[in-house]
């Protein structure tokens, strides 16, 4: 279990380019121009996504009628974690009803440039692509009795959609660490 590494607030969005893993179109940050972004790295063998990925998905489905932007980035390791390959991401995404891309980072420099370290690790950016939140999802861990609620990427939402600050406290998220390909891993997440 590990947590997320720390990146402050109004930090820019690092630019991405890769593929979506069901429509093998390449996908873009400047797609999402001017609209809040959420970009969740996650995957499809991790017990802490797992745990949550059913909410996690109904909530980033729903923010999209409101405006916000979401993607899904798997950088883990498909040879290490056969689970994780694009093909099995791409039936992650339909069983979930996933309707926001779902993209592969096959080299990891992605979630480098991110500083990303667990799966689910999330990072909510404003209109200007800018770090609004990173955190945790809400407090519910797998083999334990808390609800999953989605409480506090919710109310992160709902605060930057009514132009609040963000909202205090921020908590890490907690998970599996991302699993690099051997040599890749980033000095930052050791």
């Amino acid at each position: 279990m590990r947590k997320t590494a720390e990146v402050p607030l109004g930090t820019p969005a690092p630019d991405f380019a890769l593929e979506d893993v069901r429509t093998h179109q390449r996908v873009l940050k400047d797609d999402f121009a001017g609209k809040p972004l959420l970009v969740i790295f996650m995957c499809n063998h991790c017990p802490y996504v797992k745990h949550v990925e059913e909410k996690l998905v109904e909530v980033a489905n729903t923010y999209l009628e409101k405006g916000v932007a979401a993607v899904a980035i798997s950088a883990n390791d498909p040879e290490a974690y056969p689970d994780d390959s694009p093909e099995r991401l791409a039936e992650q995404a339909a069983r979930l009803g996933m309707r926001f891309p779902y993209l592969f980072d096959a080299d990891g420099e992605v979630a480098k440039a991110y500083r990303a370290v667990t799966t689910p690790d999330i990072y909510l950016f404003d209109r200007d692509h800018k770090l609004y939140y990173r955190g945790r999802f809400d407090a519910a861990r797998p083999k334990q009795p808390t609800p999953v609620t989605g409480e506090d990427l919710i109310r992160a939402l709902n605060a930057l959609l009514a132009g609040k600050a963000p909202p205090e406290p921020q908590y890490p998220s907690v998970g599996c660490t991302i699993k690099w390909k051997p040599g890749r891993a980033p000095d930052y997440a050791s």
